[in-house]
């Protein structure tokens, strides 16, 4: 019996220390990618820009499930990975709406440049639900050449009950402008 009464203060002791680290994991700050992605950045190139552009992405912080009746929560990984090789990719702003079309959170001060094949990312947990059912993110990115198109996506994940559910939703290009 009393390994039973001491499994059972375990468990509640780690429930405890989950929930105040999920908690604190509920947005990324402006400020956190120059932080937590820096082996993936590198100086802002000097040279003019040469192209430029910008994708939507449609993110589900929430999704209305069983005629309206029940919400599904998800967590969003938003990734913008340099399809580049050789070019870093400026990327001059990470935005995020809620379903209104109002901002939600910019998360970036100032432009950044990802080496190539690097990777930055931006984290909302499940318990923040500012987006709603047609949040999105824009990003805006710009090179000072010839570049590859970079690769936008989403990853939600979340679950009602015993089911979880995990799906991506890609990046659409909705602005393009060519050499200068």
């Amino acid at each position: 019996m009393c390994h039973i009464r001491a499994g059972c203060i375990f468990l509640a002791i780690l429930a405890c220390l989950l929930t105040v680290r999920m908690g604190e994991a509920a947005a990324q700050a402006a400020g956190d990618i120059e932080h937590n992605f820096a082996n993936s950045l590198t100086a802002v190139p000097s040279e003019p820009i040469a192209v430029s552009g910008a994708f939507y992405v449609p993110v589900y912080s929430s999704v209305s499930m069983s005629q309206g009746k029940l919400r599904a929560d998800f967590s969003v990984t938003l990734s913008v990975h340099n399809a580049s090789e050789t070019r870093p990719l400026i990327l001059k702003r990470i935005a995020y709406f809620d379903t209104s079309g109002k901002m939600v959170e910019s998360y970036l001060k100032s432009p950044v440049a990802l080496k190539p094949f690097s990777t930055v990312e931006v984290s909302i947990a499940t318990t923040d639900t500012r987006g709603g059912t047609g949040a999105n993110f824009v990003v805006d990115w710009a090179a000072s050449g010839e570049i590859a198109e970079p690769v936008v996506e989403a990853l939600m994940v979340g679950g009602v009950g015993a089911g979880h559910y995990a799906f991506i939703s890609q990046g659409r290009p909705v602005k393009l402008l060519g050499k200068n």
